[in-house]
């Protein structure tokens, strides 16, 4: 009876210093893993954005680990989806910074849901990286707020004189989301532009995220007779609005922004939106290596997808992070904001990324043209 206590006794104990030996194995790994928190729209209206992203940060994350990690130690990214809303994405932010203790954060691609976790990073002074979020409004919430994309003031002014120079039109329409903080701020900052070169903005409507029905808005743009119509929203709604303006008679061009980019945007449109226009980032005919490069390893890692504007800019804002966590020797989070503030000229998929006094990118855009459920370049903008 005794012997077999004390056996059951030493088992019990063997197992209790096996279990530790592992947590202490797991706590170790985990100690020497750097960790970065990415929040997206996975699953929502807007998901492909949030699922492009996650692939190119995804990849960034794979060569920086194949290829050694940094500072000795792996990269590991706790993903949390936002299903597009504001309100899940300041609760997302707020749980990988309390709970999960990450060194920096990724995200996001819509304006609104950027502006809204934003200042919980601020107020944690963990930095936060805006890989796809236009609206200037967003890095002015603080001093850990940065972005690798560039600004709608630079975007509405590209797309007001490529509809100006290029397409040589002198009457244009607006057709803006009063939801979104970046269809409203980038109408604006194209009817400036174009005002200002001349041009006539002659109707301005708009319509709310997820409506379906825009005959009314249309009909009332369609009888000013418009050269083209300014459609500064997401594809969601974007592809039915040039469907039911082709029904109604309008021929000219639609003409948006990054917005528009999505594989999904010529599934919703069809042959409706042949012919029209939108500003990016970037181009998958651009034939410079490193384009081309990036494009073949997507390829290859994503069973033959190519890679949109969205998933290059996730690429981007995840190889400047950890260039930052590089360059600032640590991972603490007030020595990474220091190092983003001194990125300058960083090789990117998109462009050379060189973060201003505002934090903001400053980088080329291009504008592509919609061709048969495809997308031509067209022409490249400078700063």
């Amino acid at each position: 009876m005794r012997i077999s206590k004390r056996f059951w006794i030493l088992g019990a104990l063997s197992a209790s210093v096996i279990a530790l030996t592992g947590c202490n194995k797991k706590q170790a790994e985990s100690q020497n893993e750097i960790l970065i928190g990415e929040y997206g729209s996975l699953t929502g209206a807007t998901a492909t954005y949030g699922q492009s992203t996650h692939n190119g940060i995804a990849m960034a994350v794979e060569e920086i680990n194949a290829a050694g990690g940094v500072l000795g130690r792996k990269i590991k990214v706790i993903t949390e989806d936002d299903a597009g809303k504001p309100e899940e994405a300041q609760t997302v932010v707020t749980k990988l910074i309390n709970k999960d203790r990450v060194s920096s954060i990724l995200g996001e691609f819509a304006s609104s849901n950027s502006l809204a976790a934003a200042p919980v990073c601020q107020q944690s002074h963990i930095p936060m990286v805006s890989h796809g979020s236009t609206n200037p409004k967003v890095t002015q919430v603080g001093d850990y707020i940065f972005r690798t994309c560039f600004i709608d003031p630079f975007q509405g002014q590209v797309m007001a004189k490529f509809a100006w120079n290029t397409l040589k039109v002198k009457r244009v329409a607006i057709l803006r989301d009063i939801k979104s903080d970046y269809s409203m701020g980038l109408a604006n900052f194209f009817k400036q532009g174009f005002e200002s070169m001349g041009g006539q903005i002659i109707a301005d409507e708009s319509y709310g995220q997820g409506d379906k029905d825009f005959n009314a808005q249309l009909t009332s743009i369609q009888s000013k007779n418009p050269e083209a119509v300014f459609v500064p929203g997401y594809y969601t709604e974007v592809g039915l609005i040039a469907r039911q303006a082709r029904k109604l008679g309008i021929k000219g061009p639609l003409l948006g922004g990054d917005g528009w980019d999505s594989e999904k945007l010529c599934e919703i449109g069809g042959e409706a939106l042949n012919g029209c226009f939108f500003s990016t980032h970037y181009s998958v005919d651009d034939t410079s290596s490193a384009i081309q490069n990036f494009v073949a390893a997507f390829k290859k890692r994503n069973n033959g997808s190519l890679p949109d504007a969205i998933a290059a800019l996730g690429y981007d804002g995840a190889k400047v992070l950890v260039d930052a966590i590089r360059r600032a020797g640590s991972d603490n989070p007030d020595s990474i904001r220091i190092a983003l503030t001194r990125t300058k000229d960083f090789p990117g998929v998109t462009g050379a990324i060189t973060l201003n006094e505002n934090r903001d990118a400053v980088k080329p855009a291009v504008v592509l043209e919609v061709k048969d459920g495809k997308y031509a370049y067209k022409e490249t903008v400078t700063p």
